[in-house]
């Protein structure tokens, strides 16, 4: 009995000598630590008992709510740079938080990771996954290099070009339109820059690049036959605007 009085107290001992530093404020509470972002005091009675977030996770005093572990882009941590020891699991470099895939030129998947447990996830065609945020982003947001250009390439092989397109005074086009290249009819749309779409005018006109709309066939240079021979274009059609 002896024995097991003296272990106690001396683990007593060197919980009070390691919490000797930060002292409970009156009110009990949970307080973070001055410099390891994952860690945290639970005061009670004025005694503090360390405790460290999930790993992955880190601590935010202005959560009102018991648990305040939170997502680090979620927390600005400050001066609180310190952070327990990673425990990486498979795709997880920590046990807990969203991922990046480990193949840094595969930019549209990422690991939603709980207790080393993962999921793989894919953003939403066009967007890429930005670790500061913790969502998918559009490429230019993200600012990842190296990326392979994945699922961004139409079926006929179209894929958006990489420089910007701008208007007449010199604006950045957001939705940017490029001609067919063999189709007079059909032209495309790169929305935000990024994810092609395949469209056409309707019957009796042809996209004219200069003006990005759909005109009269004769307003377009080398496109001015386009309906000749097309016996669902009524004679004379080709030539009338709506």
């Amino acid at each position: 009995m002896q024995v097991l009085v003296l272990g106690t107290c001396v683990l007593l001992f060197l919980a009070v000598v390691a919490n000797a530093q930060f002292k409970c404020p009156n009110k009990d509470g949970q307080y973070e630590d001055s410099r390891q972002c994952d860690k945290y005091y639970d005061c009670t009675d004025g005694i503090p008992v360390e405790k460290l977030c999930p790993d992955g996770l880190v601590f935010d005093p202005l959560i009102r709510k018991r648990n305040k572990c939170d997502q680090p882009f979620n927390v600005d941590c400050g001066d609180r740079t310190e952070l327990q020891n990673p425990q990486p699991r498979g795709p997880c470099p920590r046990r807990n938080g969203f991922f990046a895939h480990e193949d840094p030129t595969v930019c549209n998947k990422f690991y939603n990771c709980i207790e080393g447990e993962y999921t793989e996830i894919t953003c939403t065609n066009g967007l890429h996954f930005d670790e500061y945020s913790g969502t998918c982003v559009w490429p230019d947001s993200a600012g990842r290099q190296g990326c392979k250009r994945t699922g961004n390439v139409l079926k006929d092989g179209f894929e958006c070009p990489k420089e910007s397109q701008k208007d007449a005074n010199g604006n950045l086009v957001v939705h940017p339109k490029y001609a067919h290249p063999t189709d007079c009819q059909r032209f495309y749309v790169c929305l935000n820059g990024v994810e092609p779409r395949d469209l056409g005018c309707i019957v009796g006109e042809v996209y004219n690049e200069e003006t990005q709309r759909c005109d009269a066939p004769e307003n377009v240079v080398g496109c001015e036959d386009w309906y000749k021979d097309d016996p669902a274009v009524p004679v004379g059609k080709q030539s009338k605007k709506n």
